[in-house]
């Protein structure tokens, strides 16, 4: 590392200016899948063009336009983060995709349905059910990277969480199941809400919690099933990838051997192939 890149100072999503971590990046480029004997490179290319003061998302943009060169497989699974950003602005493909997660790990998942609790009925966005329990997850989905779930949230979550349980209770509802509160966030949690969540018993699922189970983390749930989004897809314009989850139309396997499907909603004929072949090539 020269000695320039050793003193950068870099801006954070939260305005804050903060040394440069290169590991970080590094990490981030294996993740997606470049090769060890290639990130020298990359880096030397992405040191290239920075300056004092860039933001780290410029960084990654960088970054990531040096990786699409090198490898379409690479690029797709290095814009995870961004992917999940652009479900937006609605929040509903975002539970849509925490329902299929709950679904590859074997439950009946249902998405956006009214439950009725002992005071009041509420909306629930999952609702994970197996043999054995029931699980209720509420989503908050960010459209600004800085932007974390607070503790306030996390309470007032709880709140309709216990609502809904003192009525099964009551009416012996899913008699012999577990039943379990979750907020899943596309960003993180503030650290009060982190705590409030441990000592209530409340399940949060964030963005690459450092520690946390598999399965609270959404960045290693996401590589561990390989269920990356059609967002990520570089060959679909912005207006076809709409077309596309408001098909249901969510994961990159959701296009593959389904050209009919895709010519049916209304994606471009002269596009399909060239979605079928990216999303091929980011889960293979």
């Amino acid at each position: 590392m020269n000695s320039f890149i050793s003193v950068l100072k870099v801006k954070k999503n939260s305005g804050d200016l903060v040394p440069f971590d290169s590991n970080k990046l590094r990490l981030a480029l294996l993740r997606s899948g470049a090769k060890k004997q290639e990130l020298d490179e990359i880096e030397d290319e992405v040191f290239g063009e920075v300056y004092e003061g860039i933001s780290t998302k410029r960084i990654y943009q960088i970054a990531y336009k040096i990786l699409k060169k090198r490898s379409q497989n690479a690029a797709g699974r290095y814009r995870l983060k961004k992917a999940i950003f652009d479900l937006g602005p609605s929040g509903y493909p975002f539970e849509k995709f925490i329902g299929r997660l709950f679904e590859h790990q074997g439950y009946k998942v249902t998405v956006g349905e009214i439950v009725q609790g002992k005071c009041v009925t509420h909306e629930v966005d999952v609702i994970a059910e197996n043999e054995h329990e029931i699980i209720m997850v509420e989503c908050k989905f960010h459209r600004q990277q800085g932007r974390k779930s607070d503790v306030k949230v996390a309470l007032y979550i709880k709140s309709r969480f216990d609502d809904i349980y003192n009525r099964i209770q009551k009416e012996g509802q899913y008699k012999g199941k577990k039943f379990r509160g979750y907020i899943a966030t596309n960003t993180r949690f503030t650290n009060d809400a982190i705590n409030y969540g441990k000592c209530a018993g409340l399940s949060l699922i964030s963005w690459g919690t450092a520690g946390s189970a598999k399965e609270h983390n959404l960045q290693e749930w996401v590589e561990d099933t390989n269920f990356h989004l059609i967002t990520a897809l570089s060959s679909a314009t912005k207006k076809v990838k709409q077309i596309m989850l408001e098909n249901n139309i969510v994961l990159c396997r959701d296009v593959i051997n389904n050209e009919k499907e895709l010519l049916k909603i209304g994606v471009p004929n002269n596009l399909i192939n060239k979605i079928i072949k990216e999303a091929k090539t980011i889960i293979e």
